[in-house]
Parts: C-alpha cells; sequence; structure tokens
C-alpha cells in the first residue's frame, strides 16, 4: 500500500545553514514521510547554487528569482532573462518575488519593479509565481490581480500571514496559499481563522527552511522534515485527517507545480 506523502513546498536547501549536511537533511525529510522538496531562489546572481542542489537529489526541484530583500542589489533582472533561466528542466517556478515593507532592504519602486517582471516571466512560461509578501497586502494585492487582468498566471502566496482580505483576493484570481511552521504559534490565532476558511484544494505546506520552525521545533534551525508538524496543525484546523491533508496537498502541488512529474514524488 502507497502511504500519502507530504511535499515542502517552500525551503532554501541552498543556504550555508544546512552546509556540507545537506544530504542528512535530505534523507530526514524522505524518513519523515516527505517525498519532495521545492528549493527557492532568492538570487539569480546565486541561482548556479540552487540549481546544483535540485540536480544533486531526483526529488528536489528549485525556482529562479529574486527575493524582494535583494530587489535593488541584485542585477535587475527582466522577464526574457528569467524565462531563459527556467528553461533547465529542474526549475518548476518563478520567485520567490513580492514586496516586503516590513524591513524595506530595497526601495519599494525596485521591489515592485522586480514583482511585475517576474509575472510577466510566470505570464511567459505558464510556471507558477510564488510570491513573498509582508506588510504590504494591499500593494501585493493591487499588483497581482492588475497584472492577472493582462494575461492569467499561476502562483502562490508563500508562508501566508496576512489577513482574511488578502487571502479572498488571492483565491478569487486563482492563487494558492501556503502555510508554515507560524500556523503552530500560539499567537496565530487570526491564522488559523484564515486559514480555516481556505478550501482544502487551494492549500500547501511548507517550512521556509530554516527559518520558522514549527511548534514543537521552535527555536531550532527550521527543516524540511518539520513540515510534519504544520500539517498535522492545519489537518486540525480543516477538521481532516493527517492522511487527507498530505493527499490534499500533494496533489495540489502537482496541480500547481505541474513541471513536476507525479513519479518524481518519492513515495514509501
Amino acid at each position: 500500500m502507497t502511504l500519502p506523502v507530504l511535499i515542502d513546498s517552500h525551503c532554501h536547501l541552498d543556504f550555508p545553514d544546512f552546509g556540507p549536511e545537506v544530504e542528512e537533511v535530505v534523507a530526514r525529510a524522505h524518513g519523515a514521510g516527505v517525498g519532495l522538496m521545492l528549493t527557492i531562489s532568492t538570487k539569480v546572481s546565486e541561482f548556479d547554487r540552487v540549481r546544483a542542489v535540485a540536480e544533486r537529489f531526483p526529488h528536489v526541484y528549485c525556482t529562479v528569482g529574486i527575493h524582494p530583500h535583494e530587489a535593488a542589489s541584485e542585477p535587475e533582472t527582466d522577464m526574457a532573462t528569467l524565462v531563459e533561466m527556467a528553461k533547465h528542466p529542474k526549475v518548476v517556478g518563478i520567485g520567490e518575488t513580492g514586496l516586503d515593507y516590513f524591513y524595506e532592504h530595497s526601495p519599494r519602486e525596485a521591489q515592485q519593479r522586480n514583482f511585475r517582471a517576474h509575472i510577466a516571466a510566470a505570464r511567459e512560461t505558464g510556471l507558477p509565481l510564488v510570491v513573498h509578501t509582508r506588510d504590504a497586502d494591499e500593494d501585493t494585492g493591487a499588483i497581482l490581480a492588475e497584472e492577472m487582468g493582462k494575461g492569467a498566471f499561476p502562483g502562490l502566496l508563500h508562508c501566508f500571514s496576512s489577513g482574511p482580505q488578502l487571502a479572498e483576493k488571492a483565491l478569487e484570481i486563482g492563487l494558492y496559499i501556503s502555510l508554515s511552521g507560524i500556523l503552530t504559534f500560539k499567537n496565530a490565532v487570526e491564522l488559523r481563522e484564515t486559514a480555516g476558511k481556505v478550501p482544502l484544494d487551494r492549500l500547501l505546506v511548507e517550512t521556509d527552511a530554516p527559518y520558522l520552525a514549527p511548534v514543537p521545533k521552535r527555536g531550532k534551525r527550521n527543516e524540511p522534515s518539520f513540515v510534519v508538524h504544520t500539517a498535522e496543525k492545519l489537518a486540525e484546523v480543516k477538521g481532516v485527517s493527517a492522511a487527507e491533508l498530505a493527499e490534499a496537498t500533494t496533489a495540489n502541488f502537482l496541480r500547481l507545480f505541474s513541471r513536476v512529474p507525479e513519479e518524481a514524488v518519492r513515495r514509501a
């Protein structure tokens, strides 16, 4: 019998936090029932490193993109460049991109230009857009809706921690929502209420490792194996079994990240 597996839809396996331990980290994820990991690009200047991790492991795929924090420090990258980089068979998404007005490590105008270039690349390639947003709900929602009006593109809001209004807007324009370990935090009451209202067929789970380890691992370096704790909490919030939640979120991932072949998911 094949057991349901989870997919960590957002992690950063190329980060130095993992270093020479990455092989053990991937093995622990498989041992915990995580059948595939998506390692996310934050700098095009370091994309080779991200791609190398995906090439090294058969059950790891990657994205290409520039995080909003890096929008000013990275080379300004247009749609055509992203599209060309996305031709690699292990690249299955565009991003992460978006807006972060909490830290504002890059000027808002640079973040918005970067965001729109990534949206154009997602539209051109048909690959899903991985959106980061923090303290920028209004502008994120407005840009996504405006750009969707120019031509449809797939995508998701990753590490969702915003309010119900942005969730509703994202669902309305066809995007998915991914939950991280924040869902398990004691003070994340509103987030759990919002997650409870998102249809099961539009949800994904992630770690955002090495950040945001879920309860009961909070305070530790996060890693893909810990996604099981977020999934357990989300199953509880949705009133379904852990197996149903795993089956649904894995199906959702494969539907959204359609370049990933179903047989690439490692199953018990």
